[in-house]
């Protein structure tokens, strides 16, 4: 299962805003609140965690589960020791995530709660710390891993360690979750504020296309926008979001046919299997439109990301939908009818043999 999640942070005080802002991502079919003990002034530790408890409480009553962000010295704090986390489970927390650990045994013994609590573990390092921890034999079922966030321009991890260290996780089993970057939220845990992403790419993509590449990669089950507050609109695009098939944003040609449209978006459409280098191809469309006459109407040269679709000069290739991967001469026997928004085109990378796919028209 996938999941869409939001975060709110409490050291501006402002309990009531986030109170809304839960209520409206409920709304939307979030499920997820990320929120952090670690970003607090100890001066207004007691009344920033009296805060805590009634947020975690309000997110509870309305079907949102919360993860809170934690480190050893906070749970000290609180006079919680690793091996009896009752009064977290009382408060009403799905889960804790420790951006700084322990030394494993005590995550092992932590994930044993007789609560369900879900121990979340930073996986954007690349160490061997999930390994350590699963050498003491964890209940694996409490385990998540998550990554980090960065506020900082041209912090953000490398499209490589991420997949190096999502990979690792995915191995062996373990729920995963990453963060994106809303651009109309200027709020974190942190005074920098220059998006708040996981990975340095997203920074200044649009937030939907942001999880649609964190889900595609198939190492990502939980996307949490990591910055307050989102608007509206960014968290009903990413509720219409697809979370098991990439659609793609398309721009259609204004004078593409009723027919073509309806093929581009409304027909099912999944990468053949036997791909080639500068197509991919959906050709259950040729098999059902088999006795409609393709006209040829929009034979310009193709580019990498165009949508086409076969002429009746194609003969018995009439009527399948393609995809270019690069660019090409048109031989004159293919309509260009569409093209993958210029945000999008770098996602074609995770199509692959037998890959289901979908199109959403660019409004």
């Amino acid at each position: 299962m996938k999941r869409l999640g939001i975060s709110v942070y409490l050291n501006n005080n402002d309990l009531e805003k986030n109170l809304e802002y839960i209520n409206l991502a409920s709304r939307y079919g979030f499920e997820i609140v990320f929120t952090t003990l670690i970003s607090t002034k100890d001066l207004n530790f007691d009344k920033y965690f009296d805060n805590f408890v009634y947020l975690v409480k309000h997110a509870n009553n309305i079907g949102m589960k919360v993860i809170v962000d934690v480190e050893p010295h906070i749970l000290s704090k609180l006079n919680i020791s690793y091996d009896n986390l009752y009064k977290l489970s009382d408060i009403g927390l799905y889960g804790i995530r420790l951006d700084l650990g322990y030394s494993g045994i005590e995550e092992s013994i932590m994930s044993f709660n007789d609560f369900g609590l879900k121990i979340v573990v930073n996986m954007s390092n690349g160490s061997k710390y999930i390994e350590n921890i699963l050498s003491y034999k964890p209940n694996i079922d409490n385990i998540i891993g998550c990554h980090n966030f960065y506020p900082h321009k041209y912090t953000g991890l490398s499209y490589e360690h991420f997949s190096k260290c999502s990979r690792q996780f995915k191995a062996l089993g373990i729920r995963t979750a990453a963060f994106i970057s809303s651009s109309e939220a200027m709020f974190g845990p942190w005074p920098v504020s220059e998006g708040l992403c996981t990975l340095e790419m997203h920074r200044d993509l649009p937030i939907e296309t942001q999880a649609k590449h964190l889900f595609a990669t198939e190492l990502i089950d939980d996307v949490i926008i990591a910055n307050a507050y989102a608007s509206e609109d960014e968290l009903k695009k990413l509720s219409l979001l697809n979370k098991y098939k990439l659609e793609f944003k398309v721009n259609l040609v204004d004078n593409i046919t009723d027919t073509d449209k309806k093929i581009v978006l409304e027909e099912f459409h999944y990468v053949r299997g036997d791909v080639s280098e500068y197509l991919l191809r959906s050709t259950q469309s040729r098999i059902k439109y088999k006795d409609y006459k393709f006209l040829p109407y929009n034979v310009i040269d193709i580019k990498r990301g165009d949508i086409l679709i076969d002429t009746y000069l194609y003969k018995n290739y009439a009527g399948e939908l393609q995809i270019a991967l690069k660019d090409m001469k048109n031989t004159g026997k293919t309509n260009v009818v569409g093209r993958i928004d210029e945000n999008e085109i770098f996602l074609l990378d995770y199509l692959k043999p037998w890959t289901k796919f979908g199109f959403v028209e660019n409004k």
